[in-house]
């Protein structure tokens, strides 16, 4: 689980520094429900709940370099927007099934798909920093409601 200090060292070691909008962005996702995923959208709204008011921009470009990390995973749901949430090491891997009509989201463990992707990555001379299956799929009562 990534802390504040784990963060900052990270992004000191990419060029990046540690500021005060991203140990918030990072704080949001730690302090999230388990199965919870948030937009750049939601977590806009989270942090004006919280009283933490970070431009949307500003959310964007740190979603988007915290994934480009490996501390965010960013997740292509039914919605059309991108969603995302803390990227856990293993053994808290895991993978999304999801109802392409109502968007319900299940969470599901693998191993034999990480290590599909470790094998992978390692045999290219890739260093491996997420491995997700997403599948899309109807869930039974669309699929009734469809019927």
């Amino acid at each position: 689980m990534y802390t504040s200090s784990s963060l900052k060292a990270e992004l000191n070691e990419q060029g990046w520094r540690l500021t005060p909008q991203r140990e918030i962005i990072l704080t949001a996702f730690q302090e999230l429900e388990k199965g919870q995923h948030l937009s750049a959208e939601d977590l806009y709204e989270l942090l004006m709940q919280q009283g933490n008011p970070i431009s949307l921009s500003t959310i964007y470009r740190n979603t988007k370099l915290m994934s480009h990390m490996g501390i965010l995973r960013e997740l292509e749901f039914a919605e059309g927007h991108k969603h995302y949430e803390l990227n856990q090491p293993y053994p808290n891997h895991h993978h999304h099934l999801i109802c392409v009509k109502c968007n319900q989201t299940i969470e599901f463990k693998s191993d034999s798909i990480l290590k599909v992707g470790k094998s992978k990555a390692k045999q290219s001379g890739f260093h491996l920093l997420d491995c997700q299956l997403t599948i899309h799929a109807i869930c039974p009562t669309c699929k009734i409601a469809k019927g």
